[in-house]
């Protein structure tokens, strides 16, 4: 299975990125099958019923969320009736929608998808990822021939440690939250594809992702003078492409993507 995974969109350049991009790598690539982390796309935070159908009319088969996911007030009711949208599996069990779902690409073949918070400089606990995540793979990963681990946290010990836990069980553990895509794609030793962040759809000319002048003014300053904005130049498309056996579940080939934009380009 062709499997591709984009990182945090953020904004509207985040989402024109992924509205003029995707249907043509996804036609080019031979894709089965595309994940998108859409946590940022409204306006830098959380995920809007309007905007999460543009990302999936635009060709992604599954949206993942994160920390702010519930951000945009209308995503409680809309994730309860979109069962192609995400939130993290260690939420309190009371919130809505679901942290994992078996899918099927064209072909019939079914893919699960989780995605977990971290616990690591997190503001707040949550509960524990490994676990919530071992359960699942248990629970429903003997139906699917790829599963997917989006790992959304800000320490990359705590990305990697998802990896090496998962290996062997899942086709492709990938890290977001943190925007900026890391050098380390790779197959671990027992066959699960890890890259420890997928970076973002948004404009690299930015402080990730945002417009640089009221995060500069707070670095050097201190001091707040008005809201993030997210920056409005032209969006990389940063993830990670994955190439899965069918038989075993396992990885044959992983690749960093980087298209359009500002960052050296990638892709398989």
């Amino acid at each position: 299975m062709r499997i591709l995974f984009l990182g945090d969109v953020v904004g509207r350049a985040g989402r024109a990125g992924i509205s003029e991009r995707l249907p043509k790598l996804r036609e080019e690539w031979k894709l089965d099958f595309v994940v998108v982390n859409g946590e940022n796309a409204s306006n830098g935070m959380g995920l809007s019923g309007e905007h999460a159908k543009l990302i999936l009319d635009a060709g992604a088969d599954v949206v993942t969320l994160g920390d702010h996911a519930f951000d945009q007030k209308d995503m409680l009711s809309f994730i309860e009736t979109e069962k192609r949208i995400i939130r993290p599996l260690n939420f309190a069990k009371t919130a809505p929608g679901r942290g994992a779902g078996l899918f099927e690409d064209r072909r019939g073949r079914k893919i699960l998808v989780t995605q977990v918070l971290g616990q690591v400089f997190m503001k707040r606990a949550f509960d524990d990822p490994f676990s919530a995540v071992d359960e699942t793979i248990r629970k429903l990963g003997g139906q699917a021939q790829a599963i997917l681990v989006d790992v959304h946290c800000e320490a990359t010990s705590e990305k990697m440690g998802m990896g090496h836990f998962c290996d062997g069980r899942a086709s492709l553990v990938v890290g977001t939250h943190t925007h900026v895509p890391t050098g380390d794609a790779q197959i671990l030793p027992g066959g699960t594809a890890f890259q420890s962040d997928a970076g973002m759809c948004g404009d690299y000319n930015s402080v990730i992702g945002m417009d640089k002048a009221e995060p500069m003014r707070r670095f050097v300053t201190g001091m707040v003078k008005s809201r993030f904005q997210p920056a409005t130049g032209e969006a990389t498309l940063s993830g990670v492409f994955v190439e899965t056996d069918d038989a075993t579940g396992k990885a044959k080939t992983v690749k960093m993507v980087r298209q359009g934009g500002r960052l050296e380009q990638s892709g398989p």
